[in-house]
């Protein structure tokens, strides 16, 4: 074994101390603690700082051309010394980089700025060591490598120009990650990706667009997401103007305000386009949360056009260039087709009715209540019990469910929407309040004109309690109580239920 003396002199050697130093930083801050960027930042600082001392202390001046050693293994530590401080020194830089070059709390959009300066800091590192380490003039270097640079430039134009396009773009920033964009040549999507060369979009059809960068900075684009993730969107409806325009747009307004899909700040707009004796063309602008979510709500809103349209009497125009029959004698056969009332109308657009006979509908339909409301009425309030069933005739109502000191909007009610039916059917209390936003016409079926046909038919009861189950479970009974599940067993509890409330004979 070796004595303490022994031990004292190795400890004590220069090329031991750097090389343990050397070692135990890199495995610290390479290893240890690479998924810690803030601590990995101040392992490098510190590996660093104890180095630089350690080299100063033993007059090795690694950013300086010192006096030759005599000594070949001399020569060899300060430089390896030397080395491992510049590299030391490049990855506390590196470091600091990667935790602090950061633009706006989105590393990714950062990503092309940190690998530039980084590959800059390595750049610095080399030249740094090609000129305090072995003496070389880096002047001459750099000159001598002109030739070179422009030889290497030329055949690698097309990607150079990629790369510092994509910088551009970087710096500039049009689009972010997440961004819909559409370029002026139609190509659309959503940005996923931005690297040296180029950017990768999602489009529609879920297939991965690839646009280079040198074509993204030529070409013009309009970015959807920017300045906010909100999307203006708008739609043409041709109507028929058997009433005034005022009247038409009332029932537009009435049509936006049905929606679930669109914000309601800023406001929707109702504009007429024109006006000619055959047709009164409306346009109806708004906005949605998210560019993707413009398609859904232009589908609930052509449906709600719809509803709205029949329910106050009107009759959707012909376009200009269709060919056919003018509409005057479109309308004459109209008037000769059997005229079906309100209620059964009402009554055939109701899947919990689907299963009723046409004698039951008719039976039905003529005990039915036509009942009115003003805006901002109060139909029903939370937590009541209503004992019969209120479908929309006209208008526009907004469902909302008081929890604490807020209030939260579950969903809004058009023409042909219906509630009440989990009061009617089991005798449980609205979860939601109803407030009419517009006048409002529905019409009543209360718990004693439905008696009558569950005695006469009390299979009635399971097509009831089946048809309520499937519109709980598919969401569709928005204003349901919370935690409702009538499946399986809850199934046969919920036709009991039925039968004992209309007092059914079992």
């Amino acid at each position: 074994m070796l004595d303490n003396v022994t031990w004292s002199g190795v400890l004590a050697d220069p090329v031991v101390q750097a090389g343990t130093l050397a070692v135990v930083g890199a495995i610290v801050t390479r290893i240890a603690l690479r998924p810690f960027p803030s601590w990995k930042l101040a392992g490098q600082v510190f590996f660093f700082a104890a180095l630089t001392v350690l080299l100063l202390y033993h007059d090795i001046v690694p950013y300086e051309v010192g006096p030759a050693p005599a000594s070949t293994f001399e020569r060899v530590f300060i430089a390896l010394a030397k080395v491992v401080w510049w590299i030391n020194a490049a990855w506390a830089l590196i470091a600091f980089v990667r935790v602090f070059l950061i633009f706006e709390r989105q590393p990714r959009e950062g990503r092309l700025v940190q690998d530039l300066v980084i590959g800059l800091i390595y750049l610095g590192a080399i030249l740094s060591v090609v000129a305090y380490v072995f003496s070389f003039p880096v002047g001459t270097l750099i000159a001598t490598s002109g030739v070179f640079a422009i030889i290497l430039g030329l055949a690698m134009q097309s990607t150079l120009s990629d790369v510092f396009s994509g910088i551009a773009l970087n710096l500039g920033r049009p689009y972010t990650i997440g961004d819909w964009i559409v370029l002026n040549d139609g190509v659309e999507g959503r940005v996923v990706e931005t690297n040296w060369r180029s950017t990768h979009l999602l489009n529609g059809s879920n297939d991965l667009v690839v646009l280079p960068n040198s074509f993204l900075a030529k070409v013009g684009l309009t970015n959807l997401s920017s300045p906010d993730r909100s999307h203006g969107a708008s739609l043409t409806v041709r109507v028929v103007p058997t009433i005034g325009p005022s009247a038409i747009i009332e029932v537009m307004r009435a049509v936006l305000l049905s929606s679930d899909s669109i914000l309601t700040e800023p406001k929707p707009g109702v504009q007429i386009k024109s006006l000619t004796s055959d047709a009164m063309e409306v346009e109806l602008s708004f906005r949605v949360r998210d560019i993707g979510q413009a398609g859904p709500a232009k589908n609930e809103i052509f449906d709600l056009i719809y509803r709205h349209i029949k329910a106050a009497g009107l009759t959707l125009a012909r376009p200009l260039d269709a060919a056919g029959p003018p509409p005057e004698q479109l309308q004459s056969e109209e008037m000769t087709k059997p005229h079906r009332p309100t209620p059964l109308k009402l009554l055939d657009a109701i899947p919990l009715f689907f299963s009723l006979t046409e004698d039951e509908k008719e039976t039905l339909a003529g005990s039915m209540t036509r009942r009115t409301y003003k805006k901002d009425a109060i139909l029903i309030e939370q937590g009541d019990t209503v004992a019969s069933l209120m479908i929309v005739r006209s208008g526009a109502l907004v469902a909302t469910r008081q929890e604490g000191h807020k209030e939260i909007e579950l969903g809004r009610l058009a023409p042909g929407d219906y509630f009440g039916e989990s009061g009617l059917l089991i005798g449980v209390g609205e979860a939601a309040s109803l407030r009419a936003l517009t006048f409002v016409v529905v019409y009543e079926i209360a718990q004693a004109s439905l008696t009558p046909l569950l005695h006469d038919r009390p299979g009635i009861a399971e097509e009831l309690a089946a048809t309520l189950s499937r519109r709980i479970e598919t969401g569709q009974h928005s204003f349901a109580p919370e935690g409702a599940t009538l499946n399986g067993r809850s199934m046969s509890s919920l036709v009991t239920r039925i039968r004992h409330l209309f007092q059914v004979p079992q």
